[in-house]
């Protein structure tokens, strides 16, 4: 920094001042929180409902979406939450260990699959179009996290099923859709099923208004690199722990985490376990399928 930049810049003070206080008072903050992830709110019987548009690939990368699998359970030696290396195409121990258990035919060992095996989620940058709980996102970019549920719903866009219906590209700033998120809770869990894309039309008319909504888009990239996964020796050596299998000292902050809590995802691998824990959010019901059927496909290779 220039010595003119710094003269200019003194009035930067009140940014130095809010930085002290998230450093002062870091429990008075939402600094666990990744601030680049919209999430939607519910009311107080679980429904919630916003409007957002799925926005194209960002510059230089191939995909709208990031599609990552992770573990999280919790076993004698604490949690496991941790990214899944078969995202990235590598052998996972956690996947081994539960390909074993599958493998034994054992109902009750299929029930332990069940509870460690990997969930699925994919991550988009999103165009806040109305957010009703909170206005001041409406005009925002934001990451979105969501589940399988979802997912076949943008490929139902993409891939209609019935002759009389045209294909559309959701993630497309002139032919994509608004996607209306309508949130209801069915049998303890938050449901997409009602949830539904209008019809075609451009985000907008301006390219100019577009193109500095393309530019204010985040790296999906980030959260499918190498860095952000663990290797696989330092992923068995904590599985090990969590399972016993060694020694393993819990934290007081592992112990204060319940079993009945949402498993999230983790990000950044500096943060601890309870932050992993409120990083992000998955649904239950959303990868059933697709994970229990990964593990029926490496038992059927043996």
């Amino acid at each position: 920094m220039s010595f003119a930049t710094l003269k200019k810049n003194r009035s930067n003070f009140s940014k130095l001042t809010q930085e002290l206080e998230k450093t002062v008072s870091p429990q008075q903050t939402s600094s666990n929180r990744d601030e680049r992830f919209w999430k939607p709110s519910v009311d107080k019987t679980g429904n919630g409902y916003a409007v957002f548009r799925f926005l194209p690939a960002p510059d230089g990368e191939d995909l709208p979406w990031a599609r990552v699998f992770n573990h999280g359970f919790k076993g004698p030696g604490g949690w496991l939450i941790d990214n899944c290396l078969t995202t990235i195409n590598k052998k996972c121990p956690v996947c081994e260990a539960n390909t074993e258990l599958w493998n034994t035919g054992s109902t009750a060992n299929q029930n332990i699959v069940r509870d460690r095996k990997r969930k699925l989620k994919y991550i988009s940058n999103i165009y806040v179009v109305k957010d009703p709980a909170n206005p001041d996102n409406e005009g925002k970019v934001f990451l979105y996290q969501y589940g399988k549920k979802i997912f076949d719903k943008l490929q139902d866009l993409m891939r209609p099923e019935f002759e009389d219906e045209d294909p559309i590209n959701p993630f497309d700033f002139w032919s994509g859709a608004n996607f209306k998120l309508k949130i209801r809770k069915v049998d303890g869990y938050q449901n997409y099923d009602k949830s539904e894309f209008d019809i075609s039309a451009p985000l907008s008319d301006s390219d100019e208004e577009l193109e500095n909504i393309y530019n204010m888009q985040h790296s999906l990239e980030e959260f499918v690199s190498p860095e952000v996964f663990k290797s696989y020796e330092q992923l068995k050596e904590r599985l090990d722990k969590v399972l016993g299998t060694v020694q393993a000292t819990t934290t007081a902050e592992e112990e204060i985490i319940t079993e009945s809590e949402t498993i999230r995802t983790p990000v950044v691998e500096s943060k601890s376990y309870a932050e992993k824990l409120s990083s992000f959010e998955t649904d239950e019901d959303e990868d059933d399928d697709d994970s229990l059927s990964y593990f029926q496909k490496l038992a059927n290779e043996d």
